[in-house]
């Protein structure tokens, strides 16, 4: 795995993005690693707590990589939002607790990275948001589920419409991450609850996590965002929005 990288702490594991050159931007080799690493993660019973982390970069996930779909003709975007679905998705479905570890920026697939965690603790430092409709698409990666269901709908669809940026603070006023500490005391902190978590009995926590997330209903709410999603990659609009971030100005939608 070239762009994630797992380190082994008893029966913690850290799953560290390695991409630090594009603030950990979602490549097609990102998710394919990200894929690997929750396959290989998901069918080891020893390990009892996940830390999701941005490793060296100066951000947790800055968001799909912008730059690498401007290339891209409609399947293609397509084939590769939906292999970014199936990473996060796996990740969400790992049977151990997972706890993202978030500094800097966690942006539109940053955060829904982050949103497929049990558990978020961000840095004061930190950014967020689901900014896709600024760039003439929708979160297709479970935003549009996870938030919801998180923070309720209505807050979240006006986080989402609005592609509104959150500092640290106002997320956790929200209930979107459950703690803000210093950037300093991040892995720390991370670490601590992964500590505590991994001292309970093991097939007991594991157990807990399928009946809260059974209740959830997402399955559903995943699927009707992916059919969405799929109606506005043929929009000019969202050929636009590309643009406009390749060109460094605002876009300008004509609903086209």
């Amino acid at each position: 795995m070239e762009k994630v990288r797992l380190t082994r702490e008893g029966p913690i594991t850290w799953l560290a993005l390695h991409n630090p050159e594009r603030h950990n931007a979602l490549s097609r080799q990102v998710v394919r690693d990200l894929q690997a690493a929750a396959s290989q993660l998901a069918v080891d019973p020893s390990v009892r707590a996940v830390i999701l982390h941005g490793g060296e970069a100066k951000s947790f996930c800055s968001g799909a990589d912008l730059k690498e779909r401007q290339g891209m003709d409609e399947p293609a975007v397509l084939d590769t939002v939906h292999a970014l679905r199936s990473a996060v998705n796996s990740i969400a479905q790992l049977p151990m607790p997972v706890i993202a570890a978030m500094h800097g920026m966690a942006f539109g697939g940053g955060l829904e990275l982050a949103l497929a965690c049990d558990i978020r603790v961000a840095a004061d430092d930190a950014q967020m948001g689901l900014t896709e409709v600024g760039w003439g698409i929708i979160p297709g990666a479970g935003g549009c589920a996870r938030l919801p269901a998180l923070i309720g709908p209505a807050k979240a669809k006006e986080l989402i419409f609005t592609a509104r940026r959150l500092t640290a603070a106002e997320a956790l006023a929200l209930g979107l991450v459950n703690r803000v500490v210093s950037r300093a005391e991040l892995l720390d902190a991370a670490r601590a609850l992964a500590e505590e978590i991994a001292r309970q009995a093991p097939l007991a926590v594991r157990a807990a996590k399928r009946a809260i997330d059974a209740g959830h209903g997402l399955a559903s709410a995943l699927a009707a965002e992916w059919q969405e999603y799929r109606s506005i990659v043929p929009t000019r609009d969202r050929l636009e929005g590309l643009r406009a971030f390749a060109e460094r100005r605002p876009p300008v939608y004509r609903g086209e």
